[in-house]
């Protein structure tokens, strides 16, 4: 009889639930739901760069996504799942009072976007990560030496200092901070109380400035010296840490009568969605994972021998055990993706939503849906018919921020050769190629360090959906793309990883050579478009450099 892993993958907008067969790999359901309050835009200013998320988004969705999960499965399947891991976005901290429960779920704190989950994409924070990236150079002991060099806006410190400075309530009633991946893990197992809250390895590692290295985190007194409002917050976390494999607890009686799931089963530690992505994409030394969606991340691993040291320069952290057990993970990753191309829908589709609606006489509903749906696949096949020109329009992808290599939050987009001619397909064009150009920023960076970058596996949407786009990435990167099967990549990671957590495996290889999603299709170069991309890259790192000196 079947036995399955259970996947959970929490991503920016939405969770997904994956059952997996252990014994065959096959994705046997999955489930999808959409987070209420984020969907309407609560606690959110995009114009302040200002993202939150209730963590009722996050426990609501979680018996929604379940429940609706068994609707879908085998019957009798929810009695033969024997284990559970998460995958969340990263870093998305939120603060907790002494009792470990968020502040947010808290009566005078529920309608407050500072006890909120402060969600990965979240830049309110650049200040504070540029001052916490200065304290560490100008220390003895330089803590950021394993995390690429530059603290980012987007990760722990830096939030958790902004929301001190800027709400006085809220800090008060803080005791420390957790990040969601390991949050939802201890929701499961029943260990939110401080005094058994434990962390997994990839968090702490890639944001929270853990490192094995100085024996956990940084010293209370450094944090001290950045601001006396960080005064005793290092002291609250745990500083032993595990990897996504072993076992973070077993489920509760409470939790598994609201799921329908077996009591006890194993949980295992949580990690960042693009990780356990890597992990079902096979993720080993010569191979870059690239999980491409709103943004990406980018996952390789690396031996210590290997590396010998060596700390690579501008991305976002090196962190033993926090991709695959015994190795090196290594992650980086670009602000904007399919971000960028979503910010130039909504700019042309801008009358569609604001003008339309005045005009009577039409369905407007419907047209307005036409146009969402369309638009981007229309400018694609358009897009696609143009030739590569060495006159026509480049443009940088930091319209979120560059989050690597060298992570600076507060550089801004720029694109360069408009003329009255330019049509909406030629500018698209010019946003697809920079994107691509940035994604090779980072693979160049990495073969600079010494870490070997010989081909790409891509997982997530854009991946399955744009010929066009990932065509145009083999020939930017120049090198063999490969696309997974699976369109749930990360909370198939996840699953792999419950499954070794519940004894299912001895080790987290031998759940991939099972579990792991095989390629569906593959993109290779086009030798003479990669020869003109050589020299268009070259205008993009020039316009990166005018705008890095102008900023």
């Amino acid at each position: 009889m079947s036995r399955y892993a259970l996947g959970l993958d929490y991503g920016s907008d939405s969770v997904r639930a994956l059952l997996v067969d252990t014994s065959t790999g096959e994705e046997v359901a999955s489930h999808l739901i959409y987070y209420p309050r984020w969907s309407k835009g609560l606690y959110c200013e995009p114009a302040k760069d200002q993202f939150r998320q209730h963590p009722l988004d996050y426990l609501d969705s979680l018996e929604q996504v379940i429940q609706g999960l068994w609707q879908v499965a085998p019957a009798g399947a929810a009695d033969r799942v024997i284990g559970v891991s998460f995958d969340t976005t990263g870093s998305t901290p939120v603060a907790v009072n002494k009792d470990g429960v968020p502040l947010a779920l808290t009566p005078e704190f529920a309608e407050n976007p500072n006890a909120m989950f402060v969600l990965w994409k979240d830049h309110t924070a650049i200040a504070e990560a540029a001052e916490i990236t200065k304290a560490a150079t100008e220390n003895e002991v330089n803590y950021l030496k394993h995390m690429g060099g530059i603290y980012s806006s987007e990760w722990f410190w830096a939030k958790a200092l902004h929301v001190y400075r800027n709400d006085e309530k809220v800090r008060e009633a803080t005791y420390s901070w957790v990040e969601h991946c390991d949050w939802i893990t201890a929701i499961l197992a029943g260990t939110t109380h401080p005094e058994k809250f434990r962390m997994g390895r990839c968090a702490a590692g890639h944001k929270i400035m853990w490192n094995e290295e100085w024996g956990g985190f940084p010293p209370n007194e450094f944090f001290v010296g950045i601001d006396p409002l960080l005064d005793g917050l290092a002291d609250t976390l745990n500083p032993a840490t595990e990897t996504a494999g072993e076992v973070a607890g077993h489920l509760t009686e409470e939790w598994a009568a609201k799921l329908g799931l077996p009591v006890g089963i194993a949980i295992g530690y949580g990690a960042f969605d693009c990780h356990m992505g890597a992990v079902a994409a096979k993720v080993r030394p010569g191979v870059l994972t690239k999980v491409m969606g709103t943004s990406t991340c980018d996952i390789t691993v690396t031996s210590k021998e290997q590396l010998a040291g060596k700390s690579v320069r501008g991305i976002c952290g090196q962190v033993d055990g926090s991709v695959l057990p015994g190795m090196i993970g290594l992650e980086a990753g670009q602000s904007a993706f399919g971000d960028l191309y979503a910010w130039f829908k909504n700019l042309l589709l801008w009358p569609i939503r604001e003008v339309l609606p005045t005009i009577e006489g039409v369905d407007q509903a419907a047209l307005a849906q036409a146009f969402e749906d369309k638009t981007l696949v229309a400018m694609s096949n358009e897009a696609a018919k143009l030739p590569i020109s060495e006159q026509g329009i480049t443009a940088l992808d930091w319209v979120n921020g560059r989050r690597t290599p060298d992570a600076d939050q507060g550089v801004s987009m720029a694109i360069t050769g408009l003329k009255m001619g330019s049509s909406a397909p030629q500018i698209f064009r010019g946003l697809v190629e920079a994107t691509a150009f940035g994604a090779r920023a980072i693979t160049e960076r990495f073969r600079e360090e010494g870490v070997n970058i010989e081909s790409v596996v891509t997982i997530g949407g854009i991946s399955k959906k744009s010929d066009f786009v990932m065509q145009t990435c083999a020939d930017v990167w120049n090198c063999p793309i490969e696309v997974l099967e699976s369109d749930q990549s990360c909370a198939l990671g996840a699953a792999i990883f419950a499954a070794v957590a519940a004894g299912e495996f001895e080790t987290v290889e031998q759940a991939q050579a099972v579990m792991a999603s095989p390629v569906c299709k593959t993109y290779t170069p086009i030798p003479e478009n990669a020869a003109v991309y050589d020299r268009l890259y070259k205008k993009y790192q020039a316009l990166g450099q005018y705008v890095n000196g102008a900023k």
